[in-house]
């Protein structure tokens, strides 16, 4: 059960409710995550702001996903590891079996995503103490000094969200439910 209200649009503070619009038109829904954020129209702002921001850094849009679900594997999040699967397959043109790798932290096949999700999970898991050759691992397999910086970017924003929604215990939107870890089928 949701430990925090999941607003909608009718029920959201004032300075929620435009930001809720948009992501309503933008999804054709309105994921449970923004219904809990909604409560603090910071927080929504905050998410949706860096989320634009995170959109504009110069990994790829399938470098950005790789971040997000590794991240949201790591912080035990299922409801955003479905959310990026979904964005995955739908608009980052992944193959399920890759997808799949992501959500198992198994290996992806390709190494620059396998050195992209070794890098972000070693970000998250000594707190942006990264040991040196897990750096030189990261810059050897291509990435830039900036690029570094941008998993940094994009594990804070999926560290708002994950977090939101393990301490809410979000539920989990039907429309996601068939990207859940486990739920992809061949």
């Amino acid at each position: 059960m949701t430990r925090l209200t999941v607003h909608t649009a009718d029920s959201a503070p004032e300075g929620s409710r435009g930001f809720i619009d948009t992501v309503i038109t933008n999804n054709g829904f309105l994921p449970n995550l923004i219904g809990v954020l909604a409560g603090a129209p910071v927080a929504l702002e905050t998410y949706l702001t860096v989320s634009g921001i995170n959109a504009r850094a110069s990994l790829t849009l399938q470098e950005r996903e790789v971040v997000q679900i590794t991240a949201a594997s790591v912080h035990g999040c299922d409801f955003c590891v479905a959310g990026h699967t979904a964005i995955a397959l739908k608009k980052a043109g992944f193959e399920k079996d890759v997808v799949r790798a992501l959500q198992e932290r198994a290996t992806t096949g390709n190494s620059r995503f396998d050195a992209l999700v070794a890098f972000t999970r070693a970000v998250i898991l000594t707190r942006g103490n990264v040991a040196d050759g897990e750096l030189s691992d990261f810059l050897a397999a291509g990435f830039k000094p900036q690029q570094v910086l941008e998993v940094l970017l994009g594990v804070s924003l999926a560290t708002l969200c994950n977090f939101a929604n393990n301490l809410a215990r979000t539920g989990i939107n039907p429309e996601l439910q068939a990207y859940l870890p486990g739920a992809l089928t061949s």
